[in-house]
């Protein structure tokens, strides 16, 4: 792709913007994986995403690929051909994943983004720019979404418009544990399961803590109720299990007993391979 006059322009995320994309975790540690492997001459990596459009008009990014590209100051190249061939290849599996816009590392929007832009523009409809700060230029790994407009004069197009648009980042426990090791800019080693559990019961417990104070400031009339976290709390208390602490503690112990004992299960089952293998070995030298 040649390369393009036209200004690139960033806006910040704007209330009238309507359409909105959530994306998986998922998403984020293969682009995150992609950037590592990647060339040493090449400065950051694009891809493709995958997935689908939600009753609601959300995008829903479920996966994602990497796509092998040339990137200078005045042109822009991309291996079209292999970009078709992993699609074919991801639909064979998941046929109900289509492409709904593409990913590059780096901190917003940069001048070839918008040639590359207007290429997945010919792929879908509206497609969503996806950017990943791998570099941690703000000491975290930033993670925006965008929509491109083009800003014409009569019948001439004078610039390429990136809006930024609401991204939903969700995920279970398990996966913020290993995302927030993710975003550190250096870690000692991987928590274990046990850490692992005590992080998620703290922010358990801070989650609790900001809910009995919202609900005693609209008791005390502090804050203004809201009905609809009023109907959220509703349920989140009324789907927990009426039991008695004691019968609580024991459900816990009982839990973590039987995941201890697995732990303990899996080592054993470790070890006895381990010597089979080396057994085996020895019989075949003598």
């Amino acid at each position: 792709m040649a390369a393009s006059d036209r200004t690139v322009l960033q806006f910040s995320s704007s209330s009238s913007q309507s359409l909105s994309a959530k994306v998986h975790p998922l998403v984020i540690f293969n682009i995150c994986d992609c950037y590592v492997r990647r060339p040493d001459q090449a400065d950051r990596v694009i891809g493709t995403l995958l997935g689908s459009i939600l009753p609601d008009g959300t995008v829903d990014i479920r996966n994602s690929y990497a796509v092998p590209h040339n990137e200078s100051v005045d042109q822009v190249a991309l291996d079209i051909e292999y970009h078709h061939n992993m699609l074919i290849s991801h639909q064979k599996v998941n046929p109900k994943e289509i492409i709904v816009g593409w990913y590059s590392t780096g901190l917003g929007v940069t001048g070839g983004s918008a040639l590359i832009h207007e290429f997945y523009s010919r792929e879908v409809q509206n497609p969503i720019h996806l950017t990943v700060d791998t570099g941690f230029t703000n000491g975290a790994g930033t993670i925006k979404a965008y929509v491109s407009n083009n800003l014409s004069l009569g019948d001439r197009q004078i610039a390429a418009q990136f809006q930024e648009i609401p991204l939903d980042l969700r995920m279970v426990e398990a996966e913020r544990i290993g995302f927030d090791t993710l975003k550190a800019t250096a870690v000692d080693k991987i928590p274990s399961d046990l850490e692992g559990m005590e992080a998620s019961m703290q922010r358990l417990l801070v989650l609790i803590d900001d809910i009995h104070k919202y609900v005693d400031d609209v008791v005390e009339g502090r804050v203004a109720p809201d009905n609809k976290i009023g109907r959220f709390i509703s349920d989140a208390v009324g789907s927990l299990p009426k039991m008695t602490p004691s019968v609580f503690d024991k459900l816990v112990h009982d839990s973590l007993e039987d995941h201890l004992l697995l732990l303990y299960l899996s080592s054993i089952t470790r070890t006895q391979l381990s010597l089979a293998e080396k057994l085996n070995t020895a019989a075949q030298i003598l």
